[in-house]
């Protein structure tokens, strides 16, 4: 494909996957005080009982103009698919460029996984409360780009550095993780510029940047045990494939198998589009592991 074939392609995904009205949740609630400590609810649409639990996490480069709105059109279509979702919300970025840089800033440091860790260890309780059609006994991790940064990073908590402020003792209780063009390899997605140095405004100058890797890159906080599927567009460029093989091939070394599922013709918003095809494979790998 040519590269103007390829902007093209890019661009009308990109239409698609925001041109749905963003869809209310059936309700919503608190896990802090900050107005971005917040979860909202989709109830099953079959009003079934006892559904798996689909936690997702949003993409858009941990930046604050990207909030969990331009996700509730995919979440909604989970619920017509019988799963029980909660999207969490969390702390991302300011709205004034980094200086020097090219866009809002990425990301803050800790809130952004304060907020994930937070969410994570608060569900239970507020899910048994706000969405009693979920079965917390079957809940998968879901998220897409840097969203599926944060989903990967939510299942590994327990293997993070001794003395981590996120780190948790024993494994989460998870059926496992479904991450959608996760930028899951930091070595990788810096080498090829990912979101636009995102992940240096995240994490720091390159002091920061490897003492803070070590506690929330996917690539380094392997194996989990935890059961791990990657949906990946070879067409995108936003996150592009390599990033995702850099992070499967990880966790090979580490002696773990991650499920790739590449889709070819694909970029990188069809994953979350209820419109696209790509939509309902992405479905089908939550199914499998949360059934």
């Amino acid at each position: 494909m040519s590269d103007s074939a390829a902007r093209d392609r890019d661009a009308a995904e990109t239409e698609s996957a925001f041109a749905h009205p963003a869809v209310a949740p059936d309700g919503s609630a608190a896990y802090g005080s900050h107005p971005d400590q917040v979860i909202d609810f989709f109830a099953p649409r079959d009003g079934r009982a006892g559904a798996p639990l689909v936690v997702l996490l949003h993409g858009g480069a941990w930046r604050a103009p990207y909030d969990r709105q331009h996700v509730s059109p995919f979440a909604d279509f989970l619920a017509r698919r019988g799963f029980a979702v909660a999207s969490v919300e969390y702390r991302r970025g300011g709205e004034i460029p980094q200086q020097g840089g090219a866009g809002p800033v990425a990301g803050r440091w800790p809130e952004t996984f304060d907020d994930v860790a937070t969410a994570m260890d608060a569900l239970p309780a507020l899910v048994a409360e706000g969405l009693p059609a979920a079965d917390v006994r079957k809940t998968v991790v879901t998220g897409h780009s840097a969203g599926g940064q944060l989903a990967l990073w939510a299942a590994a908590r327990h293997v993070l550095p001794e003395g981590s402020p996120w780190r948790l003792p024993a494994p989460p209780p998870l059926r496992g993780v479904v991450a959608l063009a996760p930028i899951g390899d930091f070595a990788r997605a810096v080498e090829l510029d990912v979101c636009s140095g995102a992940l240096h405004q995240l994490l720091g100058g390159t002091d920061d940047f490897e003492a803070r890797s070590a506690h929330v890159d996917p690539a380094r906080l392997l194996p989990t045990g935890i059961a791990t599927a990657v949906v990946q567009g070879v067409e995108d460029t936003t996150v592009p494939s390599a990033v995702t093989e850099a992070f499967v091939d990880a966790a090979a070394k580490a002696g773990e198998m991650v499920g790739l599922t590449l889709l070819d013709g694909v970029g990188h918003f069809p994953l979350i589009d209820p419109s696209a095809d790509a939509c309902a494979v992405v479905a089908e790998e939550i199914a499998q592991l949360a059934w």
